[in-house]
């Protein structure tokens, strides 16, 4: 297979992964030529990995480890960096005075930023009041905040009294809110007064007093001024900008934790029932993203990183931990496509970033409106990372052709189970279509067959076989690790099972065909989601599908929905050509027995199709938790539509 970008020689001779190699073959007397030759060796030596990888990255550790890793045969059970101490915000706030941290940008054109020392001056007065407010080491600490600068400093200050953070959105619902934060009980919830998105304001202070008067453990609400309107009337409620601008001379100090204590807790999507609480440690989290950051991505102190994204998602908490790799923080609050599809890359543009990052279906929106962000200068982009779905071919092959075509590509996939990735990018590798590149350094990535047995170039569970850092420490409130175990270890016995159904490719790269529990089985055969979709990508009108299987008799057939663009009507002879392309493309296997249109489709406040609720929907069975979509009037619709 022919590659679509290739690192030259130059590049690779530059990269931080490339003085890594280097650094181990001399520190341990290795002859490592290639990644694949590092993959291998992280994987077989993973103590020694993790350590070198800590050197590297220059992690401060109040307490040394006793060892890199304990009881390696126990998964879960393996015991990371026994006896080390650290703090993660230490680690973020460590760049120079007057290096930029931030560069904040709403929808309504308001753009601010804040140097490393402005950072630390405000994180140092809301620690301040942290500490006022009782706030010690294991305290949680909500947010429903949008994705700007004070988010960030809450998140910190938190974070370095060793207490942990959470947040969501601000335009979770009061219910959406409550699942969440109702079970992790935190002392401060910050919040703001509302947020700007579509070309549009939204007030949430009504909202935010409703979700308040029912968490009975909020003792302080801090607010964000967006918009400068509305009253918070439940509990003590306080200003940030007052905060900050009434403690700036309190002097910041770091609360030593141990490696395996709480940083985070994120949820589930809660699509089929109440979120899971999935919680997530100080090292585990710091080591993986640092690897990520500077090894995958060959992000430098200086460099410029900008993830769409909201602070409901995983990739607000990979975004972050930016700053410890001494990166600029780009962020954006708002619709990606407003006012015009070209926003976002006008702000790659203007703010000179390396690194940007967004969903796979926003790239495939673009390309569906011909939009061609070559036009632009983009000189300054070197990374392009995608997630949150499969990115399909000819989306890479739309990256190569239209936005920039010396640039590394970087699928990844991975997600808030474990808060970063298990395959992903690496700036040494080619890039080929439709391929993530390679497992992540550390991560025993394989595909394994319903057997049990390890495949290449074949379908099957992608699984993790042995321990990493990064796994969580377990889920909020399940005492005996009973809903964690089965969660992930339930279907191979010491191996995570991510729920992914994949592909190991010859060339060592991966192919995310979709989640498992959302494959189709027509007549036995098991068929990705992905594979459809990315047929019908390719068809002029449709603006989106989702496809599911129905039970019919002992089998199962495939049905596909599809949404149109305006004044495009499903017309039997599309519908022809639906079906051969799906037929050319893919196999007859997956051709949908059933195509019909349908006016929205329902998707998680992440934007990822809801496949697994629209299949429950079509059953007439009753869906649990709407409050996890973003648009659950969207359900109505499939409801009795086959009948």
């Amino acid at each position: 297979m022919k590659a679509l970008w290739e690192p030259s020689s130059e590049w690779v001779n530059g990269t931080q992964l490339t003085q890594f190699i280097s650094k181990l073959n001399s520190d341990y007397g290795l002859t490592l030529s290639s990644y694949r030759g590092l993959h291998t060796w992280s994987v077989s030596n993973k103590a020694d990995f993790w350590l070198a990888l800590a050197d590297f990255a220059g992690v401060k550790f109040q307490a040394k480890a006793n060892a890199g890793l304990i009881d390696e045969h126990l998964f879960p059970g393996a015991r990371w960096f026994e006896g080390a101490t650290l703090n993660f915000a230490e680690h973020c706030l460590q760049g120079p005075d007057d290096q930029l941290a931030i560069i904040e940008h709403l929808e309504n054109g308001v753009r601010a930023e804040l140097t490393f020392a402005e950072l630390r001056g405000r994180v140092a007065a809301m620690q301040s009041f942290l500490l006022e407010q009782g706030i010690e080491a294991g305290d949680r600490v909500a947010g429903m905040v949008p994705n700007t600068s004070d988010t960030i400093v809450a998140m910190l200050a938190a974070t370095s009294l060793g207490a942990v953070w959470s947040s969501c959105s601000p335009d979770f619902g009061t219910d959406g809110a409550l699942d969440r934060f109702g079970q992790i009980e935190p002392k401060v919830l910050f919040c703001c007064d509302g947020y700007y998105y579509n070309g549009k304001s939204f007030n949430i202070t009504e909202r935010v007093n409703g979700i308040v008067a029912k968490l009975e453990s909020v003792k302080a609400v801090v607010v964000s001024r967006i918009q400068h309107q509305g009253e918070i009337s439940q509990r003590p409620c306080f200003e940030f900008s007052e905060i900050v601008a009434e403690r700036a001379e309190h002097e910041l100090r770091f609360t030593p934790v141990p490696f395996s204590h709480p940083l985070y807790i994120l949820y589930s999507s809660g699509t089929t029932g109440k979120p899971k609480c999935i919680v997530h440690s100080v090292g585990g989290t710091l080591l993986q993203h640092l690897k990520e950051h500077q090894l995958h991505t060959d992000l430098r102190p200086g460099d410029r990183l900008f993830f769409f994204t909201t602070c409901g998602w995983m990739m607000w908490n990979w975004l972050v931990s930016g700053l410890a790799s001494g990166v600029t923080l780009v962020l954006y609050d708002g619709a990606p496509t407003y006012p015009k599809a070209s926003s976002l890359f006008e702000l790659v543009n203007k703010e000179q970033v390396a690194a940007f990052g967004a969903s796979a279906r926003y790239i495939a929106a673009l390309q569906q409106e011909s939009y061609k962000p070559n036009e632009l200068n983009l000189e300054s982009l070197r990374v392009m990372l995608s997630t949150g779905s499969p990115l399909a071919h000819e989306s890479f092959e739309y990256v190569y052709r239209d936005i920039k075509s010396d640039l590394c590509l970087a699928s990844i996939s991975g997600g808030t189970d474990i808060v970063s990735s298990f395959v992903l990018g690496c700036p040494n590798l080619p890039v080929y279509a439709g391929q993530i590149q390679c497992a992540g350094l550390g991560m025993d990535v394989q595909v394994w067959n319903e057997s049990g047995e390890h495949v290449v170039a074949e379908k099957g569970e992608l699984v993790c076989a042995s321990p990493f850092p990064s796994a969580p420490i377990g889920f909020w409130g399940d005492a005996d690790g009973s809903r964690y175990h089965e969660a992930y270890f339930a279907q191979f016995p010491n191996v995570w099972a991510h729920g992914d159904f994949a592909e190991q490719t010859l060339e060592g790269g991966y192919i995310i065909y979709g989640r498992s529990d959302a494959v189709l089985n027509p007549g036995g055969v098991r068929i990705g989601t992905a594979e459809i979709y990315r047929q019908v990508e390719q068809i002029e009108g449709i603006l989106e599908s989702v496809c599911v299987g129905q039970r019919v008799d002992d089998d199962v057939r495939v049905v596909l929905f599809v949404v149109m663009q305006d004044g495009v009507a499903l017309t039997d002879e599309l519908i022809k050509q639906l079906k051969a392309q799906i037929r050319s493309g893919a196999s007859p296997r997956h051709v949908p027995a059933v195509i019909l249109a349908v006016s929205d489709i329902p998707k998680t406040r992440s934007g990822k199709i809801a496949e697994i609720p629209v299949r429950k929907a079509i059953h007439g069975e009753t869906i649990s938790n709407t409050e996890a979509l973003a648009n659950p009037e969207a359900l109505d619709l499939f409801y009795g539509i086959l009948d």
